[in-house]
């Protein structure tokens, strides 16, 4: 994170911190929702998950890996074979070029092995800040924020930034907290946001936040009418 960044006011940190421990009373249970059972997979599925839906990646993604299970497989594999398989993601004939090259990036420079820096990582086709972040503390432990369009959007309402850009949200939100909680806390936002703060009409009336959130009143804030805007976790 960037070292020049003002430090947010006490009184930020302070809501901030309670926003969070009102949602992990919520979402107990907050993890990556891709499945998984490498870093190799994990990172395939995160850029198979662009414009997709964790559910969809994680219905094609067995079969891919049953097929493909390491990098040099994937890396020789036959891209039309590799679109059929992920077509159900979306933009299937880019995904299949991404992570065909990104395997062979992987087989050639880095000898078959998922590189474990965000400096290693970025320099992979298809592989930005945010990718790498779910990477890195998902298959590695280590500490990042993931400014995905859910982070960035309840992050936002939150209050915790004015930002629109992903760094500059990163940045700003990664300041609010401890490097040990980045990861819990992208799992919590996101999960957030997949489930209740919606972009269009969030459900304000059943948000565990609720008048704690500063943009409370953006949705419906009639219980009825809110429980109906809820969506079904992995969706």
């Amino acid at each position: 994170m960037p070292s020049t960044r003002i430090p947010p006011r006490p009184e930020q940190i302070e809501a901030a911190r309670h926003h969070v421990d009102l949602l992990t009373r919520a979402y107990p249970d907050a993890c990556c929702e891709l499945d998984f059972t490498s870093a190799f997979e994990l990172l395939v599925a995160t850029v198979l998950s662009a414009q997709s839906t964790d559910r969809r990646v994680n219905s094609v993604t067995p079969a891919l890996f049953a097929r493909y299970p390491t990098p040099a497989a994937l890396a020789d594999a036959d891209p039309g074979e590799v679109e059929e398989i992920v077509k159900p993601t979306g933009f299937f004939r880019a995904k299949t070029e991404a992570i065909i090259a990104l395997s062979r990036e992987l087989t050639d420079r880095f000898s078959g092995t998922v590189p474990s820096t965000l400096d290693e990582l970025v320099t992979l086709r298809g592989v930005g800040r945010k990718t790498a972040n779910v990477v890195l503390g998902d298959a590695f432990g280590v500490p990042g924020i993931t400014p995905d369009t859910h982070f960035m959007r309840v992050s936002r309402r939150l209050g915790w930034t004015a930002a629109t850009k992903p760094d500059d949200i990163e940045a700003e939100a990664g300041l609010l907290f401890p490097e040990s909680e980045w990861v819990a806390v992208s799992h919590l936002l996101i999960w957030h946001g997949r489930r209740c703060c919606h972009a269009r009409r969030p459900a304000c009336g059943a948000c565990p936040v609720g008048p704690a959130c500063p943009s409370y009143g953006e949705g419906p804030t009639e219980p009825a009418i809110a429980l109906k805007l809820l969506r079904e976790p992995r969706g």
